[in-house]
């Protein structure tokens, strides 16, 4: 505990903004303890960020009751009116009376003692009301909803917390209804669409919830703590006194002293796995899915991994049509060895046409790979002409059978037995595994249907194509003598 003056805290707490945070935890809360964690920590940060410029556009992914709404909807919209009394601020809810209380609790922190001790910014005593108080600069913090309106008004900067209630996640219009409000309302209220700041936090509802939404339509910095962590992670977290670093293990609870790994596994019971996915892990699935396991799937690590391959086989699944620049395209390099299949790569962007046959050659030198698999059909079938007109080695057409469920379907005899090795990590490998497994109730299935074509390919190349070549190969990993059974591998 740092042995400060009045005035050094006072310096303390009007210059960082985590300090600032717990500060008004206490002027909201005097007879609850506050319990400091890096999180809080790291949000100030990406805060304090977006304060001075750095950031335009910013999502805090967090579960509930992890102090989000006093950091982000009521201590940070009073600290930047504290340094800056001239700033519009709208912030925005789900509900009216949620937004209100915001407001509410904003505005006593303003009026509080040690905030006027702090900041020359005072409010003007004829602008008060629970849905906006402005500053005697001009400045404002105003305060709506998804279901209100906000014609005629604009800000510098919109926060945007929790815009869909928990129990609305599984209506179609309800979730369409808070997208098309972002869209064609909220949006057009910043005053400077380049220099305008706009920041969502909430936790995780489904796959097309507002977060999901904007994630498809332009790059944001995204700041996402699951409850219990899925992976190793490092924060680099940027405070007043210089950059510290916080390392999080595999399986450690976000908040230990808060919500210990026993409440968090009796949380995931309770609630259920889909609501768990979701809120506390940041990782949204649908109801239903399931049609590939996890545990189907082997994993590796760098030293394990061949030297050299058989033959290395890249699969392309691009956008529909040409025009389509919105949709992605996918490839994923794989690598044959010995019957069995290492993913190497996931590629996968939004790319114009010219760009997409750039891509494919650039992934192909870098991956030496011997096989361009394209579907023939739509765009594909442009960009086969294209390649085999331009000399690139490998094209290869694939004519697909079947809607995109029944060739997966057709695939997961394929994974199950075992032959498919993927990396331990990999910064795309999350993302890939997770449309995967909620496939085909997941909003994107551009990485599954790269996946199933490789896979559906395979089973027709030589030595024996299709289902009898791939059970002849069940038949020697389980160990069962088949008349004419030969070595041979995938080439």
């Amino acid at each position: 505990m740092l042995n400060l003056s009045k005035a050094q805290y006072d310096v303390l707490v009007r210059h960082d903004l985590s300090a600032f945070i717990e500060k008004v935890f206490y002027q909201l809360n005097p007879s609850t303890h506050y319990y400091p964690n890096f999180h809080i920590e790291a949000i100030a940060a990406k805060l304090e960020a977006c304060r001075q410029g750095k950031i335009r556009r910013l999502i805090i992914n967090v579960p509930p009751r992890y102090l989000k709404s006093i950091s982000v909807s009521v201590a940070f919209p009073a600290y930047w009116l504290g340094h800056n009394p001239a700033v519009q601020i709208m912030c925005v809810s789900y509900a009216a009376d949620l937004a209100e209380k915001f407001s509410r609790d904003s505005r006593t922190v303003m009026q509080s003692n040690f905030f006027r001790r702090l900041f020359r910014t005072r409010l003007a005593e004829d602008r008060q009301t629970l849905q906006e108080f402005a500053t005697t600069d001009g400045g404002y913090r105003m305060a709506t909803s998804v279901e209100g309106g906000v014609t005629g008004r604009g800000a510098d900067v919109i926060i945007i917390d929790d815009p869909l209630q928990p129990a609305a996640a599984l209506s179609d219009t309800q979730r369409d209804a808070g997208n098309e409000f972002y869209d064609h309302t909220l949006y057009s209220r910043l005053n400077s669409k380049v220099e305008g700041t706009i920041i969502i936090v909430a936790q995780r509802l489904h796959e097309n919830d507002l977060v999901g939404h904007v994630l498809s339509q332009e790059d944001w910095e995204v700041l996402s703590f699951p409850a219990i962590a899925e992976q190793d992670e490092l924060h680099i977290i940027d405070t007043p006194y210089g950059r510290r670093r916080h390392a999080r293990r595999i399986g450690e609870a976000l908040h230990p002293e808060r919500e210990p790994i026993t409440m968090l596994e009796q949380l995931r019971r309770n609630r259920g796995e889909w609501v768990f996915a979701g809120q506390y892990q940041q990782r949204p699935a649908p109801i239903e899915g399931g049609l590939i396991q996890r545990e189907w799937f082997n994993f590796y690590k760098p030293d394990e991994l061949p030297d050299t391959f058989k033959q290395v086989y890249q699969s392309w699944d691009t956008a529909n049509t040409i025009s389509q620049l919105s949709d992605y395209s996918v490839c994923t390099t794989w690598g044959a060895k010995k019957n069995k299949l290492y993913l190497l790569h996931v590629y996968r962007e939004r790319l114009n046409f010219p760009d997409l046959k750039q891509a494919i050659k650039r992934l192909q030198q870098t991956y030496q790979a011997t096989v361009l698999l394209i579907e023939d059909k739509a765009s594909g079938t442009q960009l086969i002409q294209d390649l085999i007109h331009e000399g690139v080695k490998g094209v290869t057409k694939y004519t697909p059978e079947g809607d995109k469920k029944t060739r997966m379907l057709a695939q997961t005899g394929t994974l199950a037995s075992g032959i498919v090795y993927i990396p331990k990590e990999a910064g795309w490998l999350e993302q890939y595994l997770h449309e995967l497994l909620v496939f085909p109730n997941g909003k994107y299935d551009d990485q599954v249907d790269s996946t199933s074509q490789i896979l559906d390919w395979i089973k027709r190349i030589p030595p024996e194509p299709g289902i009898l070549g791939y059970y002849r190969l069940e038949a020697k990993r389980l160990g069962i003598k088949v008349p004419g059974d030969e070595e041979y591998e995938y080439d």
